[in-house]
């Protein structure tokens, strides 16, 4: 039996993944959660083995959730299930230890194979990132603008363009105001960006958030 705990803010898209789920014989919910904090909590108290974990959760990103999931060494392994289909969010998960990547608009079917993959120590991406991913190899570094923000930076250019403040910012990554307005000042220069504004426009254009 694959015991695996969900992990997603939005409560339909939770009880959906949770009826879907149960339905199959050789699956077991074992818990759910909105939150980062409670998916980095609930792995550490039920030993699951597979996380499905949203990325774009309102405190932990899944970037930093991955992370504090996996120093468990638990055991437990992380499938990022988001909207946005980004190769470099693959890339940055995949290395911080995540096993799998899969997009929202997946079949039920890819979504079944993949927690069974990744159960068994495989590793799964959706395969149109896989084919962004691929296509990257051998290409010359900084092929993409948002590669060569590092992965704190990307933290901070994700909050930023949806319209968080300074504060917001610093209370959400337990950064200082001015380190957070230090990261700034980096993503506009390494982006050769002018302001706020110009960070939304790069980050929808880029794919990295939606549009409001």
């Amino acid at each position: 039996m694959i015991r695996v705990l969900i992990i997603d803010d939005h409560t339909l898209v939770r009880d959906g993944l949770c009826r879907l789920l149960e339905a199959e014989v050789d699956i077991e919910v074992i818990g759910c959660g909105g939150t980062g904090h409670e998916a980095v909590s609930l792995s550490r108290k039920h030993n699951p083995d597979v996380v499905v974990l949203d990325y774009g959760l309102p405190d932990l990103d899944g970037l930093e959730a991955t992370r504090q999931i996996v120093a468990l060494d638990n055991g437990t392994r992380v499938l990022i299930l988001t909207m946005h289909a980004n190769e470099e969010y693959a890339t940055r998960l995949i290395q911080a230890g995540a096993a799998g990547f899969i997009v929202k608009a997946a079949s039920t079917d890819e979504l079944l194979a993949a927690i069974r993959k990744i159960s068994q120590r495989g590793v799964f991406v959706s395969q149109s990132i896989m084919e962004g991913m691929v296509t990257r190899i051998g290409q010359p570094q900084g092929e993409t603008p948002e590669s060569v923000l590092s992965d704190r930076e990307l933290q901070v250019l994700l909050r930023l363009s949806r319209g968080a403040t300074t504060r917001e910012v610093s209370e959400n990554l337990h950064l200082s105001m001015s380190t957070v307005e230090t990261y700034r000042g980096r993503i506009l220069e390494k982006l050769n960006l002018r302001n706020n504004s110009d960070m939304t426009r790069f980050a929808i254009r880029r794919g990295l958030i939606d549009v409001e």
